[in-house]
């Protein structure tokens, strides 16, 4: 099946998968059957959320904003790495656990991180 088209909550066409499913709906999409000669609708729902916890030996970043020289020093101490690319200091998840810095913590995933990157001068979220 060929995927026509993907909309998101709130779009035309989304309204009665938004009213029967609520929060939990990710996207609508419209698939072609063609060996059927049917249009299929399929939606794509939230079915767990919780919070991320990674095991003690991953290998997670850490935020550390310009100026909190204490905080990258107590990093550096634990073991960890600067990775100028993404702007984090790499540290295992344990290490982030026992410093207190878990609202620091951010998943590093190839070269993306998934959190909202930080102004590294203001330390405000962009």
């Amino acid at each position: 099946m060929r995927v026509e088209q993907t909309l998101r909550p709130g779009q035309r066409g989304t309204r009665r998968f938004v009213d029967r499913y609520g929060d939990r709906l990710v996207c609508v999409r419209y698939r072609a059957d063609t060996e059927r000669q049917r249009r299929v609708t399929t939606v794509e729902l939230v079915v767990d959320d919780r919070a991320w916890r990674p095991r003690p030996d991953t290998v997670v970043g850490v935020r550390v904003v310009w100026g909190e020289a204490d905080v990258a020093r107590r990093v550096k101490r634990a073991g960890g790495t600067w990775d100028g690319q993404r702007k984090v200091w790499r540290l295992r998840a344990g290490a982030v656990r026992r410093l207190g810095l878990l609202e620091r913590m951010v998943r590093l995933e190839g070269h993306q991180i998934q959190r909202q990157s930080l102004d590294l001068v203001t330390g405000h979220q962009m």
